[in-house]
This record gives structure tokens, sequence and C-alpha cells, in this order.
């Protein structure tokens, strides 16, 4: 009896700490670097009405997903090119999406907790480009750049795919995950439920001449 439970605890644990990540590409994650001290081309403000921020983790016994609302920005283009940019991110607003009433407040109060944004003490979030390379494909780009999160800045590198790119307006969105311990995010969940290491991120920003 003794070994029958000694075997089911055991497999119980290998389970919960088998969490998967959410679907989503690894963002490369190298330490800070230093930004342009000029880009050149035009600066488009991002339009804060149109651009969405949504997020994704998941543990073992769920899936959460919901936004956090751009704050401002702006992306600086060289005719057809992208060569910089940057926009803010009001840890604030995070919202779920996918619990209601006492739960779905619940959760959004843990996320802005010292476990995970800690938002009381680093209201916003940071991402500003640090280089752009090309790809084969015209339609998508290499974007790196420093990420400040809790006040932990990393430079991250991921694909972003040029939706749109005329006189008035660009477009722009990119898929990707990050290593939520890296920006000091350590909170593991419980024993029996916990949580993956990665978050998914889908940014779509839209701005404006």
């Amino acid at each position: 009896m003794k070994k029958f439970f000694f075997l089911f605890l055991t497999v119980g644990l290998f389970i919960a700490s088998c969490t998967s990540n959410p679907e989503g590409d690894k963002a490369e994650t190298t330490e800070a670097q230093q930004a342009p001290a000029e880009t050149t081309g035009a600066a488009f403000t991002v339009n804060p009405l149109e651009s969405t921020l949504s997020w994704e983790g998941k543990k073992v016994s769920a899936t959460h997903h919901g936004t956090i609302s751009i704050k401002s920005g702006n992306l600086v283009m060289d005719g057809d090119k992208l060569t910089g940019g940057e926009f803010i991110v009001d840890m604030n607003s995070i919202v779920n999406e996918d619990q209601q009433g006492e739960w779905k407040e619940k959760l959004v109060g843990h996320l802005k907790s010292e476990d995970f944004f800690h938002v009381e003490k680093h209201p916003e979030a940071i991402f500003q480009i640090t280089e752009v390379k090309a790809t084969d494909n015209p339609n998508q780009v290499v974007v790196s750049g420093n990420l400040t999160i809790k006040g932990i800045s990393k430079n991250i590198t991921f694909n972003a795919d040029v939706v749109e790119n005329s006189a008035n307006k660009v477009q722009m969105k990119a898929d990707f995950n990050i290593e939520r311990e890296q920006w000091g995010i350590t909170y593991t969940g419980m024993a029996d439920d916990l949580i993956s290491k990665e978050i998914n991120f889908k940014v779509n920003i839209v701005a404006n001449s």
C-alpha cells in the first residue's frame, strides 16, 4: 500500500511538472543593448485605440488569456523600412478574458501583485527597438529591442510582419513568447498546479503619420 501511494504521488508530481508553454516562437533573449542615438526616417505615432497587446499564460489546470493596453509610442519608417521606434504599455490595464466575476478579479489582482508584474511599483512596461534586419520576405523583418518589465531590461529578438505601410499608416504584427523568470516573474504556482515558464504576447501596432 505504501509503495502504491508513493508511486501515485510520484506520478502526480511528474504530471504537475510537465506544464506546457503557450504556443508561439520563443524570442531570443540577451542582455539589454545600446539603442541607436539617431534613427533615419519619419515618425508615425502609435494609435492606442487601434493597437492591441494580447497575452496568454498556462498552468497545469487551465489556460488564461487577456489584453493589456498600449499607452503611447511611435514607429520610425525610412521609406518602406522600419528603422526604430518604441511603445509604452500601461500595466494597470491588465484584463482577463476567459473568466467572470470573483475568479476574474482574483486573477487580475494576482497578476498585478508582487508575484507577477508588481504594477504599483512598475506601472509601465517599455519596448524600444535597437535593430531591424531584413529577411527574404519583403513583408517580414527581424526586430530586436530592449523590453523593460518590473524595471528589468532584456533585449529580445523576434519576427514581425509588416501588414501595411502607406503614407498615412503603418501596421505591424508579432507573435512570440518570453521566459518570464528573466524579468523577475518567478512565481511558480501551486505544487500541484505549476505555471508555465513562458508567456505569449501577440502584438498589433497601428501607427499614423
